[in-house]
């Protein structure tokens, strides 16, 4: 086999200039090509890798904010439950407060009640006690016991305080004023005489006297001097007795 070195020669030149024609006009784009997309890519994977830092930053920041917001919304329902709690235990206490006085003002009003009915039932045993009373000593009432409450009556009369027996000195000084003597019964001479010396000697001059009868007396006297009485009769007495009794009720 015979090699023709002038062949080979310049396939070996047409060879390099291929390698040189490749190196200079495509290796080299290539190469920058290549370059330019590494760098492209490192920029890339640069920016990527920078965002997913940011990212991180904004999920930790996000992360932080939720469990910052979950602490202020534990503490704000807290807070809620502490108020409400607070404003039930007003309410609580305001609600109390109020049906304490509804109470007590229930309680005043039943206590009124009560002693209005109390006294409107004891006026009413009142009156029919007196009633009764009255009707028992309208039938025991006799000219026998008027006389002796004559005698009573004028043994208070001798009894009678100077203090008050002054004042009715003084009343009497006036002429014109007259003694009225009321009984429930006519009054012998004797009696009528008794009556007017009694009068005359503990005032100390003498007095005008006038007699009537006055049968709701029941039995007993009744002396007028001017705008003073002095009386022992049933009548009076019941009336005594009544007045005195309500004005205790009061």
């Amino acid at each position: 086999m015979n090699i023709d070195w002038t062949t080979f020669a310049l396939e070996i030149i047409n060879f390099l200039a291929l390698v040189w024609i490749l190196k200079r006009f495509l290796y080299k784009p290539v190469l920058e090509t290549l370059a330019q997309r590494r760098a492209g890519i490192e920029k890339t994977l640069s920016e990527a890798c920078a965002a997913e830092v940011r990212a991180q930053g904004l999920q930790a920041q996000y992360e932080g904010r939720l469990a910052d917001w979950g602490k202020e919304r534990a503490k704000a329902r807290s807070e809620l439950e502490t108020e409400m709690a607070l404003e039930r235990s007003r309410q609580m206490q305001s609600l109390a407060k109020d049906l304490a006085e509804e109470r007590a003002r229930n309680a005043a009003v039943d206590a009124h009640r009560r002693q209005e009915m109390q006294r409107e039932m004891e006026s009413v045993a009142l009156a029919q006690a007196q009633q009764f009373v009255s009707t028992l000593l309208g039938r025991l009432a006799t000219p026998v016991l008027e006389s002796r409450m004559v005698d009573l009556l004028l043994e208070d009369w001798a009894k009678l305080p100077d203090q008050q027996l002054s004042g009715l000195r003084a009343a009497v000084e006036d002429p014109a004023l007259s003694a009225r003597v009321s009984s429930a019964f006519p009054l012998d001479a004797a009696q009528r005489d008794r009556i007017v010396e009694a009068l005359s000697q503990r005032l100390g001059r003498a007095v005008a006297v006038a007699f009537d009868e006055t049968p709701g007396l029941l039995a007993g006297l009744r002396i007028s001097l001017g705008a003073w009485q002095l009386h022992l009769n049933f009548t009076d007495e019941l009336a005594s007795f009544a007045a005195g009794a309500n004005h205790v009720d009061g």
